[in-house]
């Protein structure tokens, strides 16, 4: 019996897999038997095979292998311009495909001049990125303000990279790539808008219900005052101790997020907020709500375990291990958003080279 033999009746997915894997090898061997034959071809000729609608769909779903192929074997297509005068280049910027752009920083300075390129309608590369982005691309994102944050970040990248003076042009309809902008995103800023407002609303309402608890309960404290030395009956314990450093804690930080997202409710929501300033807010209100969660939790834990431990010490374990619920849920539910928030901000970037201005 072969290892191939083996392996399909090991892993019943296998045959599958090796198939596809087949499929793909003879796919790219196919593509380039043809991508060597179309510097053969006039340009009449590749229009009639529809070349630059193969190349547009290429980008349109992520076929970076296809555009890595084919500028190897044929770099003159950088050059090609379809029939709205855009590169593939350009169409990658509309399309928001940054691994195929990232392709641009592989190529020599000279190449790089096909970014420097205006189409039919007199936009340059900065009027492409200030276009909205395709619903296939926002729909990845989670929330209208992320998608916002998403589509500043590709325009200031670009612009980071770009010609000053690109910054200055007007297109046919007379308008500049920032001018552009604000008028393409003017309902996703007012989405982005009322995502962060009722995302900020609903963890202000939690957070100030755990400051309410915490401070009511540093001056309720567990197994209740001493009435000769007014000093708490369970001061030297160490639960004692730990109640209150998590009373504590959890009291801060809760009061922290309800002035965090207080600010988030009270800002302008000019454009750039969305970038950076709003992100970075609801990434700390969220941060210390998640905080006084588990330290209230731990508040809570500690006061069980001090009122029962004479009697029925057994009844605060499983209480304590209750507890862990609305930590589960609030990480199930929130968490995620914290980390994409955290991702997004602080560890993402557009282009993975860095970047060197053209003139």
């Amino acid at each position: 019996m072969s290892t191939y033999n083996i392996f399909q009746i090991a892993i019943p997915e296998f045959k599958h897999i090796h198939d596809a894997k087949l499929q793909h090898d003879q796919a790219v061997e196919l593509l380039k038997c043809i991508f060597k034959e179309i510097p053969k071809l006039s340009n009449q000729q590749l229009e009639t095979i529809g070349l630059d609608k193969a190349i547009y769909d290429a980008i349109k779903h992520g076929m970076f292998e296809f555009i890595d192929e084919i500028i190897e074997l044929y770099p003159e297509i950088i050059w090609r311009k379809d029939k709205k005068g855009r590169t593939l280049f350009a169409n990658a910027i509309v399309l928001r495909q940054e691994k195929i752009f990232n392709h641009v920083f592989r190529l020599g300075e000279k190449q790089r001049i096909t970014l420097l390129r205006h189409d039919i309608f007199r936009n340059n590369f900065l009027h492409l990125a200030a276009k909205l982005s395709p619903p296939s691309r926002l729909d990845h994102i989670s929330g209208a303000a992320l998608q916002m944050q998403r589509e500043l970040q590709w325009f200031e990248e670009l612009r980071r990279i770009l010609p000053p003076k690109f910054e200055e042009e007007l297109n046919e309809n007379n308008r500049t790539p920032a001018s552009l902008f604000s008028h393409e995103h003017k309902e996703l800023m007012k989405e982005g808008e009322k995502w962060m407002k009722n995302n900020a609303a609903s963890c202000m309402v939690v957070a100030t219900l755990i400051s309410a608890v915490m401070f009511t309960s540093a001056f309720t404290v567990p197994g209740g005052i001493d009435e000769k030395t007014g000093s708490p009956i369970f001061l030297r314990s160490n639960a004692f101790l730990v109640f209150v450093i998590a009373n504590s804690l959890s009291l801060f930080s809760s009061s922290t997020s309800v002035l965090v997202f207080l600010g988030v409710l009270t800002s302008h929501y000019a454009e750039k907020d969305f970038l950076q300033s709003l992100p970075a807010k609801s990434i700390l209100g969220l941060f210390t709500l998640f905080f006084s969660i588990v330290t209230m939790m731990v508040a809570f834990g500690s006061a069980i375990f001090i009122t029962l431990q004479e009697r029925l010490a057994w009844v605060s374990i499983p209480v304590i291990i209750l507890s862990t619920v609305p930590i589960a849920f609030f990480t199930l539910l929130q968490f995620p958003l914290l980390i994409e928030m955290l991702v997004s901000t602080y560890c993402c970037r557009i282009f993975d080279i860095p970047q060197t201005k053209l003139k």
